[in-house]
């Protein structure tokens, strides 16, 4: 028999509420059939098609454009797309922990203030989200220009040559990247942060722990939930990054991203970006996978 139950004040059946839960959860679940797990499977078909002379798709199947992703294009082999996804791989990488070693810092600096005036500073790590991020990239480019004074610096520093700009180039890459993805990797840090336990930080001093085992044994467990959240929503979304490479890195640093931009918009090659897609979306699963697998494993006893 169908049990009656009281849900705030309310008569109703498990079966009433099983239909209610129901119903609240499926409009988000046809979105994300409809516009995540629906496209995400027409890649795979649409990765196997050719492009026609005039852009066109073609659906002669076959694995075309993965042998063009492994440098093997009608004038032979060339490395240029491998060397792409390693590049691809090394820029997030990098940006991921350029973003942690500056949020950690940052985290326990707004801990450290008081209640009133943290949401202050938090608003101020969420600055950069007001802006849309070409705009961001745009700024960085007036401000790594030669007569503004980053570019003097390094000139009188001989780190550049003068009256030249700081972009295109690796550090106007970094800049970019780590001021786009720094507030994901702070905003998870902090908030692991601010619940952290000091009485197990004091015992590890007292038994006397110096600062690199304080900080093994009393404050990464303690913030690792959050420190793996951060590396998550940074290390991810660098994967696909094309506007920042774009315009601030110029042809050395051209990404996977930019490649999967050139195939849609550019070359008009649908099945190729798609494959492109597919290998981007395999990166992105693979180092999820890895981290996961590596957080499970830490031991730091």
């Amino acid at each position: 028999m169908n049990r009656v139950l009281v849900w705030y004040g309310e008569l109703t059946t498990g079966r009433r509420l099983l239909l209610r839960g129901v119903l609240l959860v499926l409009p988000g679940v046809v979105w994300l059939l409809a516009f995540l797990l629906l496209p995400g499977l027409l890649l795979f078909p649409l990765s196997l098609a050719e492009r026609g002379a005039f852009g066109e798709v073609v659906w002669t199947f076959s694995l075309e454009n993965y042998r063009r992703l492994l440098g093997f294009g009608v004038l032979g082999f060339s490395p240029d797309n491998l060397l792409a996804l390693l590049r691809t791989l090394g820029v997030a990488g990098i940006t991921t922990l350029l973003c942690l070693v500056l949020a950690f810092p940052i985290a326990f600096f707004i801990r450290a203030q008081e209640p009133r005036r943290r949401y202050f500073w938090l608003s101020l790590v969420l600055v950069p989200f007001w802006t849309n991020l070409v705009i961001r990239t745009y700024a960085w480019q007036l401000l790594l220009a030669p007569e503004m004074p980053f570019a003097r610096l390094a000139a009188a520093l001989g780190l550049a040559e003068p009256g030249m700009a700081l972009f295109p180039g690796a550090f106007a890459v970094y800049v970019g990247m780590v001021s786009a993805f720094l507030p994901f990797m702070v905003l998870p840090l902090y908030a692991s942060v601010e619940r952290m336990d000091e009485s197990l930080v004091e015992a590890v001093r007292d038994l006397y722990g110096g600062p690199l085992r304080v900080f093994l044994h009393g404050v990464l467990p303690q913030v690792l939930p959050g420190l793996s959240v951060g590396v998550i929503l940074t290390f991810v979304p660098a994967l696909g990054m094309f506007v920042v490479p774009d315009l601030l890195g110029g042809a050395k640093h051209f990404l996977l991203g930019n490649l999967v931009q050139q195939a849609f918009y550019t070359m008009r090659d649908w099945p190729y970006g798609a494959a492109l897609s597919l290998v981007l979306i395999l990166f992105t699963l693979w180092g999820l996978k890895v981290y996961r697998r590596f957080g499970k494993e830490v031991d730091l006893a």
